[in-house]
């Protein structure tokens, strides 16, 4: 029997532009020399902005994309040395989200982790969050938090800062080429 959140079931969204999104992040953050938070954040609305209200929702979808296969990537490196994904990821990323009160209301840190237990147990992050009705404001920032700081976990475990990116770009290509 087949869950109503199975990720057959779930829309797979504009997970290159959240992609997009994410790796921008990520070399901002690598790179010292690229823009300030302020400018990063106005060019992201900008961006957002440019979807109109049917892309930014593909682009919520495409977000939870990239968390379901960031989170199947991890559990099967972590099963490779029998651990446990939700015990290895979770307690990280609740930890380091507490950490940015400004970006990330205390109240969003239960769903963005509910997000990666239904990733990491196989489920769709997007489907299991619409169980509970439609996406908030406060929410969007953990969203991407969520997606930044799983491909900044990928990445630094297998130490290269490419690596999230890359792994998902090779699977979009594969579905493209299918």
């Amino acid at each position: 029997m087949t869950s109503p959140c199975d990720p057959q079931h779930a829309p797979a969204g504009d997970a290159g532009a959240a992609l997009m999104m994410i790796d921008s992040r990520l070399k901002a953050i690598y790179d010292e020399k690229t823009r300030t938070d302020a400018e990063q954040q106005a060019l992201t609305d900008q961006f957002a902005a440019s979807l109109g209200p049917g892309g930014v929702d593909d682009m919520l979808d495409g977000a939870c994309t990239l968390i379901y296969m960031f989170m199947q990537w991890l559990r099967m490196a972590y099963e490779d040395h029998d651990k446990d994904v939700i015990e290895c990821v979770v307690p990280n990323l609740v930890a380091t989200m507490r950490m940015m009160p400004k970006s990330i209301r205390p109240e969003a840190i239960p769903t963005m982790a509910g997000l990666v237990i239904a990733a990491g147990t196989g489920l769709s992050p997007s489907l299991w969050r619409k169980q509970y009705g439609y996406w908030t404001d406060d929410e969007m920032n953990p969203l991407e938090a969520t997606a930044f700081l799983l491909a900044e976990h990928i990445n630094r475990i297998t130490d290269d800062r490419d690596f999230a990116t890359r792994l998902i770009t090779a699977a979009l290509s594969s579905v493209d080429e299918g």
